[in-house]
């Protein structure tokens, strides 16, 4: 038979005397600093959210300025839409409005005769549907030049 000793659970408690929980002072300031980093998380991921909404904003202006682009090339060199100068429009496209901007310049030699070479260039816009800091434009350049023979050199 084997005899139980009662001091066995008086030795525990006096074990258990010396350990300690945590404070209700150090909870509350873990308790901030989590809350802190929550809602730093929290706008990373608003930031976030816009920034790729934009990015599809700039990829649909991109297929605009692409289409404008396009429609430009398919004409003659001496088409009247090919003539210098700044033409603007309104475009929609995947239900968002984009403002266009197409220039035309002629090129010139170092004497100031012209060549046979047009600069073009195509700003598109988004100007409804996202945020004012994700309206950054794309701007495609390209040149044209005729079949005839002459100065293309572009400096």
């Amino acid at each position: 038979m084997k005899l139980i000793s009662r001091n066995k659970t008086t030795r525990n408690a006096k074990q258990d005397k010396g350990q300690r929980g945590f404070t209700l002072i150090e909870t509350s300031i873990s308790m901030v600093v989590m809350m802190v980093a929550g809602l730093a998380v929290s706008s990373l991921f608003a930031f976030s959210l816009q920034n790729n909404v934009g990015g599809a904003d700039r990829a649909l202006a991109m297929g605009v300025a692409q289409q404008q682009l396009e429609q430009l090339r398919s004409v003659t060199f001496e088409d009247t839409s090919l003539t210098a100068g700044t033409t603007t429009g309104t475009v929609t496209s995947g239900e968002r409005k984009y403002s266009v901007v197409n220039t035309i310049t002629d090129e010139k030699n170092d004497d100031n005769s012209l060549k046979q070479l047009k600069k073009i260039t195509i700003t598109v816009t988004p100007t409804d549907g996202t945020p004012t800091w994700t309206r950054s434009p794309v701007v495609l350049v390209s040149f044209r030049s005729s079949l005839a023979s002459g100065s293309y050199a572009v400096q």
